[in-house]
């Protein structure tokens, strides 16, 4: 952090150089006294907030160019498929542990659903196809555009339907992580 706002001071002068501002432009565009400008530049005067703002709007960048935040990285997520069980994951998180998503494709097959039980939670989207999910006493079809979320630790089976591939997200977390899936409210029934 220390190296960080010491670049800040030298990153100002830059600045306000290269766009032909002096000092006292700067003070009167910013309210902020010509000494303080200039110490904040020397690196006499920590920056903060309150002075950095200012001096970003006089001079028309973000924030982020004051203080030399690093760059964004490319929030694209590349990962490798994984083959696994017959079905295809794509990894939509990068971190390890805590909330995981995937992209899935249960190709079509004929399988005999095995219920099994394990810690966490669960919530599945289907993107395209039919998906069959067997959920302790219930035995369902969902459709795309339709999602559940369950507790993992009820017996619990997803596969194909026999019919075609499905292809569908899953949202899966350690116990006590859920997401929650929020209906739309009902509208008022019309009397006739």
């Amino acid at each position: 952090m220390d190296d960080v706002l010491a670049e800040v001071g030298p990153r100002l002068r830059r600045l306000r150089k290269d766009r032909g501002a002096t000092l006292a432009g700067l003070s009167e565009a910013t309210g902020i006294s010509v000494s303080t400008l200039s110490r904040l530049e020397s690196g006499l005067r920590r920056p903060s907030l309150e002075l950095l703002l200012p001096i970003a709007r006089a001079h028309r960048v973000p924030l982020d160019e004051l203080v030399g935040a690093p760059p964004v990285r490319d929030p694209r997520v590349r990962t490798e498929p994984i083959e696994r069980h017959g079905r295809t994951y794509w990894p939509l998180t990068r971190q390890p542990g805590g909330l995981q998503a995937f992209k899935v494709l249960e190709p079509r097959r004929r399988t005999d659903p095995e219920p099994r039980t394990h810690e966490g939670y669960e919530w599945l989207y289907v993107l395209s196809g039919r998906l069959r999910l067997v959920l302790g006493e219930h035995d369902l079809v969902l459709s795309a555009g339709e999602a559940v979320e369950f507790d993992t630790r009820v017996p619990h089976w997803f596969g194909s339907t026999g019919e075609g591939p499905a292809e569908f997200l899953s949202l899966f977390g350690p116990q006590g992580e859920r997401m929650h899936v929020r209906a739309r409210p009902r509208g008022k029934r019309e009397e006739g």
